[in-house]
Formats: structure tokens, C-alpha cells, sequence
């Protein structure tokens, strides 16, 4: 009961938020959608990221099996969902990028937080920052349809993801005033997407969210095999292992729709697969984290 109250605690702000945009768009007020994407993916996601990285304590002995694991489980899932993309001829730039890339900021690190504690919490913002680093390279990449590497450089949620890298390695901080304003600034990014994914909601047909739920459904049983087979090939200890599956079993991550809505893949389709997730997430993740508590 504990760990569904936990859960709960958690997905309840997501839903509730996104309900605020879904409301506010199915009342006819406007919303403009174009500049609030760019507002978050150019100025709150960046922030939210440095900050996160900056601030966490890794254990130097733990943090290359964790990495390594990490990259091993985002390759071994862009070649399997790859594979099911071509299989079951669905759109690459619409599809592909949101079943690989997991809700790791926003749900995966305060749950890690909530269920193993501070060292949880270090080891999933490493996991964080793999998906990060390979979701605004790879995944920019394959939403944009190509383009050049330079604009996957310019990205600046790339760019706080290094910077934040390096103060993480270097053992840097920012001073205080500077930190709290880039924390407030931050703190903005979630709602954003959030509210935006509801307005998105809004406008998705039933035959969206039917294939959706197909879709999530066999998302989240192969990354929960991705993670357990890559966990236990590295040797993890449990909280690092148990922390692996859970940030590597969470739903459809917001971000995928914002970088849908910017690079002109089909949105409203990557919206149904962060909302169905997000909601199926409220029954997988408790049993899930029933296995590693």
C-alpha cells in the first residue's frame, strides 16, 4: 500500500497538470503552443538539467558500472524498438524516439529518491544524464529527420548537459545566487510540458490511443527485460540494479512530445504514448518496485 500511495503521490501532479491543459484547451482559450515549447526546451529544460547534475554526489567506484550499464541498456533498446518500428511499418521520426527515452527526469529521480533514498537518487541522475546525452544527440537527430550534427550541438539542453557533466566530474557549483535563480528557472520546465501535453491530449482521436496502449504495453515489458538482463550482465549491486530498472521502465517521456511538436513529427500520436504510459505507469511501477524494495 506504501508503494502505491508513493506512486500515486507521484503521478498524481502529472495528471493533474496535464488535466489543466487539457481543460484549458477544450474551453477555447488560447494557447500558444509554438512559443511555449520553445520557452521550455530552450530555457527550463537546460536549467533543470545543469542544476540536477551539478548537485549530485556520485560514488566515483559505482558511477562507471552504472554508466556503462546505462549505455549498454539505451543501445540494446534504440536496435530493439528499431527493429519493431520496421516491423510493424510505423512512422521512424514519430515513433522511434519516444519508446526508447523514459519520464527519467520528472518521475524517474524524485521515485528513485522516494524509494532508495539519497543514494538512489545519485545513482538514477547518472541514467538521467545517459538518456539525456543520447535523447538531444541520436534522438534530435531522428525526430529532425537528419539535418546536420551542428544543430544537435546547438541544442541547448545539449549544452547544459555537458556543462553540467563537467561540473559534476570537476566537483564545481555554481555561487548560491546564481544556483537558486538557475533552480527557479528550472523549476519552470515541468509544468510547461506538462500543461502542454494536456492541451496536446485534447485534440488526440480514439484511434490514437488505441494503438497507444498496444504500443506501451510492449514498451514497457521489453525495457523491463533491457534493464534486468543488462543490470545482472554488469554485476549491480541492488539499490544501483533495482535503480536501473526503474529509471529505465518509466513511461514516455515528456520531452519526446515537445521535440515532436518542434521538429514537425506527428505530435498528437507521441502525446497518446506519453498519457497512456504515464497511466499504465500507475499500476506497472508499484509492481515493479514491489520486486526491488
Amino acid at each position: 500500500m506504501n508503494l502505491i500511495t508513493t506512486v500515486m503521490q507521484i503521478v498524481a501532479p502529472v495528471c493533474i497538470l496535464a488535466g489543466i491543459g487539457f481543460a484549458w484547451a477544450k474551453l477555447g482559450y488560447e494557447y500558444r503552443m509554438e512559443f511555449v515549447t520553445r520557452l521550455s526546451m530552450t530555457l527550463g529544460v537546460p536549467c533543470l538539467i545543469f542544476t540536477a547534475l551539478m548537485k549530485t554526489n556520485i560514488n566515483p567506484a559505482a558511477l562507471t558500472s552504472v554508466l556503462l550499464a546505462s549505455v549498454v541498456a539505451y543501445a540494446l533498446l534504440t536496435v530493439i524498438f528499431w527493429g519493431l518500428v520496421i516491423v510493424l511499418k510505423l512512422d521512424r521520426r514519430t515513433f522511434l524516439a519516444p519508446l526508447i527515452f523514459g519520464n527519467t527526469g520528472n518521475l524517474g529521480l524524485p521515485l528513485a529518491l522516494f524509494a532508495f533514498g539519497e543514494a538512489g537518487l545519485g545513482y538514477a541522475v547518472v541514467i538521467f544524464a545517459v538518456m539525456v546525452v543520447w535523447s538531444f544527440t541520436f534522438g534530435i537527430w531522428l525526430v529532425s529527420g537528419g539535418g546536420s550534427l551542428l544543430r544537435v550541438i546547438k541544442e541547448p539542453a545539449m549544452a547544459a548537459t555537458l556543462l553540467g557533466a563537467l561540473f559534476l566530474w570537476q566537483g564545481w557549483s555554481t555561487p548560491l545566487w546564481l544556483t537558486n535563480s538557475l533552480d527557479l528557472i528550472g523549476q519552470m520546465a515541468i509544468p510547461l510540458m506538462l500543461i502542454t501535453l494536456g492541451v496536446a491530449i485534447a485534440r488526440l482521436g480514439v484511434g490514437q490511443l488505441g494503438r497507444a496502449f498496444w504500443l506501451s504495453l510492449a514498451r514497457a515489458a521489453l525495457c523491463l527485460l533491457v534493464a534486468v538482463a543488462t543490470g545482472w550482465a554488469f554485476g549491480l549491486q541492488s539499490v544501483p540494479l533495482a535503480v536501473l530498472i526503474l529509471q529505465i521502465t518509466t513511461p514516455v517521456a515528456v520531452t519526446s512530445y515537445l521535440l515532436a511538436e518542434k521538429y514537425g513529427a506527428d505530435a498528437d500520436a507521441v502525446a497518446g504514448l506519453v498519457i497512456v504510459s504515464t497511466v499504465m505507469s500507475i499500476v506497472t511501477l508499484p509492481l515493479t518496485l514491489s520486486f526491488l524494495i
